[in-house]
């Protein structure tokens, strides 16, 4: 960490929250002093889980994991308490990093802390197992496509990797300031934006998520992000693309609000054209990428001087892709594995991806479509229809139901109803109940209500199944309505 903090002039900030700035040595004496606690505890070599909004605190707990050779576990803000159960005692965290007492106390870990700051670090009264994690320094755990989040392991290496890859690309741009739109749980801000930021030399500007306007898993105030991105005079962000969507419709072109930036990374879903056509016109120097978390996120993107729209822009220099005989975008490098599973041959080995793509002739990735049925929302969300399908089927009001929202802002359903006798307020009740288990990102905000499908129908098979592809053809008009109260793109 000492060379990395040595690429900092005297003075520069290194990470600030705008409140308070810390430059290289203040950096240097916080790592330490989380590395003592870290050290401290009753199990000084177990995982440790961080709860807490993005700041400099969280990073500086990261790079204190780092130094240590300790195994850090992010737990997503947006997950439900169940979730974050889950990946605690899946990854065998006997420690927690967060703000608040009472919130270490439900989860389990006592109230008394072993570090003053923004953030306490709190341990549990016992050690449960967990798998065995060799050299990972950190297990993200996804969204999850069901309730049950899956964790991928990584190395310091493989981040810094990437990290040092997306630094070399963006030289010649001289980025000074990135700030932080996206959760640190996010590997998406947290590897290619604070990590890259560092590289360069560059501060790390990381306010309260509330003050650049997300909330949630979906909520988002372009209003505030267009306030913080003059604030702070931000040279480059990263964000998803319902979230360039809501730029685009509240800024006139060339906004005064957004002159300061030079580059802004969009990725974590499907990317329409005519939207990095409109916030272009916007003068928006936006860029669109391709990751996974597997991949330790970023493996394609679109650079200045090396772009084309509509692709996902080149493989970066240390991820190879390639296209199997059935499409699926192949991807190799040494990848991510799932907790509990054993890391992958770091050569030879490649990752498939569930994605269809090809690649142009000058090397650019083309995605062309998923080959499973896993939505990506407009905000970067994993969901499996089938979750929130369940859900809905389980109130006793539904007879059949599908889930639509691939790259929209929220998710929404057709439904069949068990009785046509049922009111529109009972079908509402029935769906604010199937809502009160899943989390923001997985809720059916809008439904429609539609005839029986059947296997004569064409939109189901012999036993029941829902033919998606069949059923989006037949209802596209109904599903469209489903979204037709969004802001358009002209």
């Amino acid at each position: 960490m000492d060379n990395l903090l040595d690429a900092y002039a005297p003075g520069v900030p290194v990470l600030t929250d705008g409140v308070t700035a810390l430059d290289a040595d203040q950096v240097r004496a916080r790592v330490a002093q989380v590395c003592a606690a870290l050290a401290a505890r009753r199990w000084p070599d177990a995982p440790v889980a961080i709860l807490a909004d993005n700041g400099p605190g969280w990073l500086v707990a990261d790079l204190a994991t780092q130094q240590l050779g300790v195994t850090l576990v992010p737990l997503p803000l947006f997950f439900t308490p169940a979730q974050w159960h889950h990946v605690l005692m899946e990854s065998g965290c006997t420690a927690l990093l967060c703000a608040l007492p009472e919130q270490a106390a439900a989860l389990g870990f006592g109230a008394q802390s072993l570090l003053t700051g923004p953030l306490g670090l709190y341990e549990a009264a016992t050690r449960a197992g967990g798998a065995a994690l060799g050299a990972t320094q950190k297990i993200t755990f996804t969204s999850g496509t069901t309730s049950s989040p899956k964790g991928v392991c990584l190395d310091a290496d493989q981040q810094w990797q990437l990290a040092a890859a997306l630094q070399h690309g963006l030289a010649g741009l001289q980025l000074h300031r990135h700030l932080c739109l996206l959760p640190f749980s996010v590997l998406l801000e947290n590897i290619a934006g604070p990590y890259t930021a560092l590289l360069s030399g560059a501060t790390v500007i990381c306010p309260p998520l509330a003050e650049t306007g997300l909330s949630g898993a979906s909520q988002f105030d372009p209003q505030r992000c267009l306030a913080a991105i003059a604030r702070y005079q931000a040279q480059s962000i990263i964000v998803l693309p319902q979230m360039l969507q809501a730029l685009v419709a509240v800024t006139a072109d060339h906004d005064p609000r957004l002159a300061s930036l030079r580059f802004v990374a969009v990725g974590g879903a499907r990317m329409p054209p005519r939207l990095l056509q409109a916030a272009r016109a916007r003068g928006i120097p936006v860029f669109e990428g391709y990751g996974l978390s597997e991949c330790c996120s970023v493996v394609a993107l679109n650079l200045p001087g090396s772009e084309r729209v509509g692709s996902v822009g080149r493989p970066l220099p240390h991820r190879p892709v390639r296209i199997a005989a059935d499409g699926e975008i192949e991807v190799g490098g040494r990848a991510g594995h799932y907790l509990g599973q054993a890391p992958a041959a770091a050569v030879g080995t490649w990752l498939a991806t569930g994605d269809l793509g090809h690649l142009d002739a000058d090397g650019f990735l083309h995605i062309d479509g998923r080959k499973k049925d896993v939505l990506i929302t407009g905000f970067g969300r994993n969901v499996s229809p089938e979750w929130p399908e369940s859900a809905l089927l389980g109130s006793g009001a539904f007879a059949a139901v599908v889930v639509v929202g691939d790259a929209m802002p929220y998710l929404a359903a057709l439904v069949v109803p068990v009785s046509a006798a049922l009111t529109p307020e009972q079908l509402a009740a029935a769906v604010a109940l199937a809502n009160r288990d899943l989390p923001d990102y997985a809720q059916v905000r809008r439904w429609r209500v539609v005839p029986p499908w059947g296997p004569a129908t064409g939109l189901s098979t012999a036993n029941g199944r829902p033919r998606r592809a069949a059923i989006a053809r037949h209802y596209a008009t109904d599903i469209a309505a489903l979204y037709d109260n969004l802001e358009h793109i002209a």
